[in-house]
């Protein structure tokens, strides 16, 4: 089989794109998930170098606590480990999820004021997890409607100029393949580059549609977006 035909054939979605992932983080455990992105901060894909994995019980189980199913990428990321998830504040003491509405999650990684500028976006946004990832910027995944693959949408938080939200990937499969270095996705232009991408574009989109009334990218100042009157007058304006 030619080179080309094996790159056809490898997984680009889900728990087959997962698993691929977790093959790379075996070889060496302990190394860096972001030695190109922050080579001078240490965060190893597996705190220790030895995988922690959800008890079968307990994830046969698990559910947000929305009641929204875990995506197929997650569940078979915490059956090889917590630890990554679990030093981004993702459980509470028992180990039970512990999300946070999008503005509370800024607040707490970026101060309260640009958690206030985030409010209107909160009761939509309102199960949100942090992710390795960023110097400056932040890496957020948002519980909401999955997409045809159940996975649900990672976005960037960037504060360096104008605050800016935008869909990064279209899921934790995506992202994780993509911080692997699995993925040829060549030199990013901007953030949500991947809405045009010919294999995540279509994900991408309805993430869009379902999370920012098409938008791909919102920057402030909000009130000038036009999805913002849409999203206020939806009733998505209380942080909850």
């Amino acid at each position: 089989m030619s080179s080309t035909n094996e790159k056809e054939a490898a997984p680009v979605h889900g728990v087959p794109l997962t698993e691929q992932v977790i093959e790379v983080v075996r070889r060496d455990p302990a190394a860096s998930a972001l030695p190109y992105l922050l080579p001078y901060v240490d965060v190893p894909w597996v705190e220790g170098g030895v995988p922690a994995p959800m008890a079968e019980d307990v994830l046969a189980k698990a559910v947000f606590p929305s009641g929204r199913p875990l995506s197929p990428s997650l569940r078979a990321w915490l059956s090889y480990d917590m630890s990554l998830l679990e030093r981004h504040q993702w459980f509470t003491a028992d180990g039970a999820f512990a999300p946070r509405p999008l503005d509370r999650l800024i607040a707490d990684e970026m101060g309260a004021f640009w958690g206030t500028e985030f409010a209107w976006l909160a009761g939509r946004l309102s199960e949100c997890f942090l992710l390795p990832g960023g110097s400056d910027s932040r890496r957020i995944l948002a519980v909401t409607e999955p997409d045809e693959e159940g996975e649900y949408p990672v976005f960037a938080l960037d504060l360096d100029d104008l605050p800016y939200l935008g869909l990064m990937y279209p899921g934790f499969d995506v992202y994780l393949a993509d911080t692997a270095g699995l993925l040829d996705l060549g030199e990013r232009q901007g953030y949500s580059e991947l809405i045009h991408h010919g294999t995540y574009g279509g994900r991408m989109r309805r993430h869009a549609r379902q999370c920012l009334g098409g938008a791909a990218e919102i920057q402030y100042p909000f009130d000038f977006e036009p999805v913002y009157a849409e999203l206020v007058r939806e009733g998505d304006g209380a942080s909850g």
